[in-house]
């Protein structure tokens, strides 16, 4: 796996890496009676309602610039990569992150899915081998990391995770600056106690879906 520059800063402030790993494969097994049937209907609905692949496979940048391929269920047309180079100058969001409200990559069901996060949901094997944590940054593109600042770099010092400060703070309605301040915030504080609060919290905001396009 390729990396890339990280600035290192101060380990966070955490009683146990061991115990956050222990945490998050804890809640995972207690919850597969409800994800597994719930994963089994998003997958066929989506291979029904529109044509392609189930799920969306993309490279993204974790912990110390280690890259992953980061697996979710794909809510986007097959061609949406290509098509993005012609929409980065619509971006509604400030900031690298390209964010665009009324996307028309995003399928129907996809947009279901976007609103409630439950194209997150395949992420849960990322977290499982150890990609990704359930709390933590979201997982940066490589085009997007290769325009960080020494600031920015900052938010690779952790794991990146499903939910976080930042996406229970107002996701795409916050500008990437004040995401980069939220993730460093977190990264510095972060134990099992703050992830399970953000893990409640994330509930209300997947509620109210602000910011979630």
């Amino acid at each position: 796996m390729s990396a890339v520059s990280v600035v290192r800063v101060a380990p966070p402030f955490c009683a146990s890496r061991g115990c956050k790993r222990i945490f998050d494969l804890l809640l995972i097994s207690l919850s597969l009676p409800v994800l597994l049937p719930t994963v089994i209907l998003l997958a066929v609905a989506i291979k029904l309602i529109s044509k392609g692949p189930v799920f969306f496979v993309q490279e993204r940048v974790g912990e110390n610039g280690r890259r992953f391929r980061m697996v979710k269920f794909r809510s986007m047309y097959p061609d949406a990569e290509e098509r993005r180079a012609a929409l980065l100058k619509t971006s509604e969001r400030m900031g690298v992150c390209f964010k665009h409200r009324h996307d028309p990559r995003v399928t129907p069901i996809g947009r279901f899915l976007r609103r409630t996060s439950l194209d997150e949901l395949p992420q849960l094997w990322n977290v499982f081998c150890g990609d990704m944590s359930l709390v933590g940054p979201r997982p940066a593109l490589p085009e997007e990391v290769a325009q960080y600042s020494p600031r920015a770099l900052e938010r690779l010092n952790g794991l990146p995770g499903l939910t976080g400060l930042w996406q229970v703070s107002g996701r795409a309605d916050i500008g990437f600056d004040q995401m980069v301040e939220l993730d460093i915030a977190y990264l510095r504080t972060s134990g099992v106690v703050t992830d399970a609060k953000l893990i409640w919290r994330t509930f209300g905001a997947v509620f109210t879906a602000r910011g979630a396009y």
